[in-house]
């Protein structure tokens, strides 16, 4: 079967220089032991995560590390580069062993792969500013969705408390150990007539907000 990479260039708005390199990134080891995709997944996995790292600086200058870490892992995890890679369709591109040409559903793993192999291709044809621009293209609105502020576990809670009981949520820290420059903190929080619940974190800030997510997830499906 014959695979029109020019309707994924299409699809990307790139043209690549070099065919070959578009190519080998959508080459599954099961197709080619030797000339495959895995070195430049391996490549694609480190410039995606310098470009979501340096948006994310970018839209959040003053956020803490802990929480732009969280924003970072959920945009380029599997889950997300699978869909991404849906979304242009990658699957249709993918070179796989398959002797009897059939149409195979491929493993979710294999098209997150060959995205992140996709963007590495990118990144030795077209240079870092022609590879930024696409990933922040095709990442938009997931990065959109990164932006939009929610509520955060402890308001939840007290909004929750105040409505059930007219109370306030009870918080004790339980512990402060470890080095000074990598503390661990443990908060307890309770409702009324409620047992207490623990959560852990770098800062005394973080144990409440985990304690506190853990307090209303247990109480509000109740």
């Amino acid at each position: 079967m014959k695979i029109d990479y020019l309707n994924l260039e299409k699809k990307i708005n790139i043209k690549f220089k070099d065919r070959k390199i578009l190519i080998k990134s959508l080459t599954h080891k099961s197709f080619d032991k030797i000339n495959n995709n895995e070195k430049m997944e391996f490549l694609g996995d480190r410039v995606l995560g310098l470009i979501i790292a340096k948006k994310l600086l970018e839209i959040y200058p003053d956020e803490k590390e802990g929480v732009l870490d969280k924003k970072f892992a959920s945009l380029v995890n599997k889950k997300t580069c699978l869909q991404i890679g849906n979304n242009i369709n990658l699957e249709k591109y993918i070179l796989t062993f398959n002797p009897k040409n059939k149409k195979v559903k491929l493993e979710d793993k294999v098209v997150a792969d060959c995205c992140e192999a996709l963007m590495g291709a990118v990144y030795l044809d077209k240079g870092f500013a022609v590879t930024e621009n696409l990933i922040l293209t095709l990442w938009a609105e997931n990065i959109k969705n990164s932006i939009i502020t929610q509520i955060d576990a402890k308001t939840k809670l007290q909004e929750y408390s105040l409505k059930k009981f007219k109370k306030l949520p009870t918080y004790k820290i339980i512990s402060n150990t470890g080095p000074r420059h990598k503390p661990v903190f443990k908060v307890a929080v309770k409702l009324p007539n409620s047992k207490f619940y623990i959560g852990q974190g770098s800062s005394k800030k973080d144990a409440e907000q985990n304690a506190a997510f853990l307090c209303f997830n247990n109480h509000s499906k109740s």
